[in-house]
């Protein structure tokens, strides 16, 4: 059974930084890309950053680029978020995702989710 749990959620002030991880068990993870999605309240999730395991390849949405840094231990089954700079705007529930795929539509598919980290950020 496929099992995922994020931490490192909390509170920050704007400019600050926090650091999340998602432990990974189940399957060998390191067949499927992994990633990040976040829900604010009253919005639909959306995807911020995702990570192949075979090439290290890494790929960000526009509103975290430069900011966020995603990147993982495929010996452990864990992947990081790595959030700098963070705004107010980022405020949302955190959520770890496997076997993230996007279609040629723009959205995405994922097999599993973790269940969830907040992540507030104060103005």
């Amino acid at each position: 059974q496929v099992h995922m749990v994020e931490t490192g959620g909390g509170l920050t002030q704007a400019g600050g930084s926090l650091r999340l991880s998602c432990a990974a068990s189940g399957r060998t993870f390191s067949s499927y890309p992994m990633g990040w999605f976040r829900q604010a309240p009253g919005k639909e999730r959306e995807f911020v950053a995702a990570i192949t395991w075979s090439g290290g390849s890494t790929w960000y949405a526009d509103y975290v680029k430069g900011r966020f840094t995603i990147s993982g231990d495929s010996a452990k089954n864990t992947v990081y978020l790595q959030m700098n700079s963070l705004k107010p705007e980022d405020t949302a529930v955190y959520y770890c995702a496997e076997d993230v795929r996007k279609r040629n539509s723009g959205s995405y598919d994922v097999a599993y989710w973790g269940q969830g980290t907040q992540v507030t950020v104060s103005s």
